[in-house]
């Protein structure tokens, strides 16, 4: 991981597209500026770098924010459910709930709260922006797996009731999402606040008329303060390694191999064991493409092992799209690639790639950066022994191939089916439709294990591992739990008093 090839930082645009590898100095300067393995002390602020840009406030209806936007949105703008230190459900502004009529019906009891600007939350404001959030039209990344939602009323000033088509025992996972956040002009009801805006911004518990003594309404301590950063994850990385943050967080694949670069305790690198999607969609079904037989040929010259050992030794591989059963009626369906050895592998894609009687070229869309940069070697190298030739191009350029690096919100097969589904073929989509909209969850079940026999058939997508998540985490932060969701709230890094 810190051999010869980790001297170099890609900063640009994906290699296949005008990216330029550039020697940086930052490497070897967070080599030199670490002295020692001591530990930050527990004064002040936490100091969080999200690797990304400069959190700003964002609405969640209007699109998919990145780490230190949702971060902030998070800590600001609490959903009627969160997650927790170990990514499990906590309250938010529902301070209880109770789930009747057989899963179809939520009911949540809101606490007493406040706004950012201190006047008091009501039901009717809170119905109001659920329903904006999941409305038709509406950007969110999760309104597509909410159609299950009927209506939602107003029932008192504190109850409102989330009335549904077909019963979604996964609920709440997605209420405690950050894109979930009751969030309006101005901020939203905590559990932090901005006390100070600009590039780094410093967020304080807010005061919760429900939960504190009035007379306590000043009483925190600096260190509940979090200084939020969004920068790129080597600016991060040197940071924490100069002991000038605690924390690192929004680490993937791509950004990986930097960690090497800087001498960073090995206790202070924390993995997510995160569930979701990692691997390439088949994006364009025409020419070589259009055949399920030369697709699934693709999938199964890939040496998963040598991609993923290139970035990380022990990096989990995946060869199917379901991690799991979860709530499928059938275990995972195994591509038919799966029952042969490489060798076989590979020499039944070349002789579908030959069989083709003209050259064989395919556009692989990936993101930049050095992480990116081993895996698409090692996938090309794959591809260059079966004789097709492949070419790298940024992450929303038009290709055949592109990279899908996702984690679940929640523990439904039908997540990952339909995230896979990019596209996929008809029968398949019209099992994952059917599956949406089964009237009981023995039949949803049911219909999940069809979609996913159509998928593995279709060879929609190609499975390559586990997403990849990373954090730098302070000693001082002795409430960051690994979860696989990879989430993290800045209002539960430190303790329980946060």
């Amino acid at each position: 991981m810190t051999g010869g090839r980790a001297a170099q930082v890609w900063d640009g645009g994906a290699g296949g597209a005008g990216a330029r590898p550039r020697r940086l100095a930052i490497g070897l300067a967070a080599a030199l500026l670490i002295a020692g393995c001591g530990q930050r002390p527990d004064t002040g602020p936490v100091v969080a770098s999200a690797i990304g840009e400069p959190p700003r406030p964002v609405d969640p209806a209007r699109g998919r924010p990145d780490t230190p936007a949702r971060l902030l949105l998070d800590a600001t703008a609490e959903g009627l459910v969160r997650f927790d230190a170990t990514g499990q459900i906590e309250p938010g502004l529902a301070e209880r709930w109770i789930v009747i009529d057989q899963g179809t019906s939520y009911i949540f009891r809101l606490r007493e709260a406040q706004w950012s600007d201190g006047s008091p939350v009501e039901a009717g404001q809170v119905v109001a922006l659920l329903r904006r959030q999941i409305a038709a039209g509406s950007r969110n990344p999760l309104a597509p797996f909410l159609t299950a939602v009927d209506e939602i009323v107003e029932m008192t000033p504190q109850v409102i009731e989330v009335r549904l088509r077909r019963p979604r025992p996964d609920l709440l996972k997605l209420f405690a999402q950050p894109d979930l956040a009751l969030w309006r002009r101005g901020g939203g009801a905590g559990p932090m606040r901005v006390v100070r805006a600009g590039r780094s911004l410093l967020l304080r518990p807010a005061f919760d008329p429900g939960r504190a003594d009035p007379e306590d309404r000043r009483r925190t301590r600096p260190e509940q303060d979090v200084r939020l950063i969004g920068e790129r994850a080597a600016r991060a990385i040197v940071r924490f390694a100069a002991k000038d943050s605690d924390y690192v967080v929004g680490g993937s694949f791509v950004d990986w191999p930097l960690v090497g670069l800087a001498t960073v305790a090995p206790a202070n690198i924390r993995l997510d064991p995160a569930a979701g999607l990692f691997g390439l969609a088949i994006a364009r079904r025409n020419g070589f493409l259009a055949d399920p037989l030369n697709r699934a040929a693709i999938g199964g010259a890939i040496d998963r092992s040598a991609a993923t050992g290139a970035v990380m030794q022990g990096w989990e591989t995946a060869d199917r799209i379901l991690p799991d059963m979860l709530d499928s009626a059938a275990p995972p369906a195994l591509p038919g690639w799966s029952l042969l050895t490489p060798d076989e592998r590979r020499a039944q894609a070349r002789a579908r790639v030959a069989a083709w009687g003209e050259a064989v070229r395919l556009r692989i869309a990936m993101p930049a950066g050095p992480g990116a940069t081993l895996l698409y070697a090692q996938v090309a190298a794959s591809l260059l022994a079966i004789g097709v030739t492949p070419v790298r191009v940024d992450a929303d350029d038009a290709a055949e191939l592109r990279l899908v690096d996702a984690v679940a919100p929640y523990d439904s097969a039908r997540w990952y089916l339909a995230n896979a589904c990019t596209p996929c073929g008809d029968e398949a989509q019209a099992a994952l439709i059917a599956a949406r909209d089964a009237p009981t969850l023995g039949e949803r079940s049911r219909l999940i294990a069809v979609a996913d026999a159509a998928l593995a058939s279709d060879a929609a997508f190609i499975p390559i591992a586990r997403p990849l998540r990373w954090s730098l985490v302070a000693m001082r932060l002795r409430q960051w739990r690994p979860n696989a969701r990879a989430w993290h709230p800045l209002n539960r890094l430190r303790d329980d008093t946060n």
